[in-house]
């Protein structure tokens, strides 16, 4: 809380404290239906008209963290993204092009403010980028299962709010996170960047690429240094079933890999990374499936 400056610290911190604001282990779906919300309305709304006032919270140690959700902004990156990689008709039977206009001018306006481009959460669509996975540690992997399609269990195994304060009547959500401090997701991205650009002794490429780190440091060199980083795997977790999802390790054969690429282990590297794509490219899949 104390990296946001004044009034914005005074209203994060009401907020923290509000009990109308979505508690942690519902705030994921609230966001998701909004966003769904304004994508099946005619003619779709691909940007809020404003900024959204919501932000996950986290209490820890007796310190609030804030991390606000930026919607508007999370969605112009979005759109703009999404029009980069989609042929301009294929775009249009999703958005159409005056809205689509509209949506890009403003997003240009906005930019003159100067205003920073880079948000609190960073979002990838169908699958984890495996430059994610690097500034974790297997021990801090944060799981809760609940009955797939619902991402819920029954209410009668509702648990205390997530890192909040007091019980709360709601379900857990069907979570698989990952959270550190940020030093040690610095210290841990820093350290893999040599190694990744050293690449295999073998030449053999590696899915993780030094470019990619070098992004992920720099945005986390944006942040307070005693801020915490989190790993969420978001809606992804309902697309995997209880078993896929205990057995998911990606962030220690992320590990390993490194580990192996460090020693010159070029076997245990490769191996650790075919196990790490072999988990993801049916997931990856489905963005394509019909």
């Amino acid at each position: 809380m104390t990296a946001f400056p004044e009034p914005a610290r005074t209203l994060w911190t009401a907020y923290a404290d509000s009990r109308r604001r979505p508690r942690r282990i519902q705030a994921l779906g609230v966001e998701h239906r909004q966003a769904a919300r304004r994508l099946v309305a005619a003619p779709p709304e691909v940007v809020p008209d404003r900024e959204s006032r919501d932000a996950y919270v986290r209490r820890s140690r007796e310190m609030i963290y804030v991390c606000p959700w930026e919607t508007r902004l999370r969605s112009w990156l979005a759109f703009e993204r999404f029009r980069e990689r989609t042929a301009a008709a294929v775009a249009a039977s999703f958005v159409p092009p005056i809205v689509a206009e509209r949506a890009a001018g403003e997003f240009e306006r906005w930019k003159r403010t100067g205003r920073g481009l880079d948000p609190h959460i960073q979002t990838s669509t169908w699958h984890v980028p495996a430059a994610w996975f690097v500034p974790f540690a297997a021990s801090e992997r944060c799981l809760m299962l609940g009955a797939p399609g619902t991402g819920y269990r029954k209410p009668a195994e509702g648990l205390h709010e997530h890192a909040g304060r007091g019980p709360t009547t709601a379900a857990p959500a069907r979570t698989l996170i990952y959270v550190t401090s940020m030093s040690e997701a610095r210290r841990r991205v820093a350290d893999a960047i040599p190694v990744v650009r050293g690449g295999l002794p073998s030449g053999e490429a590696v899915p993780l690429a030094a470019g990619r780190l070098e992004t992920l440091g720099r945005w986390l060199a944006g942040f307070h240094p005693h801020a915490l980083v989190e790993l969420d795997y978001g809606g992804l977790v309902h697309l995997l079933d209880d078993a896929a999802l205990r057995a998911d390790e990606s962030v220690a054969e992320t590990s390993v890999a490194l580990a192996g690429m460090r020693r010159g282990e070029a076997e245990l590297a490769v191996a650790m990374y075919e196990r790490l794509l072999a988990r993801w490219r049916p997931v990856r899949a489905l963005e394509s499936a019909n």
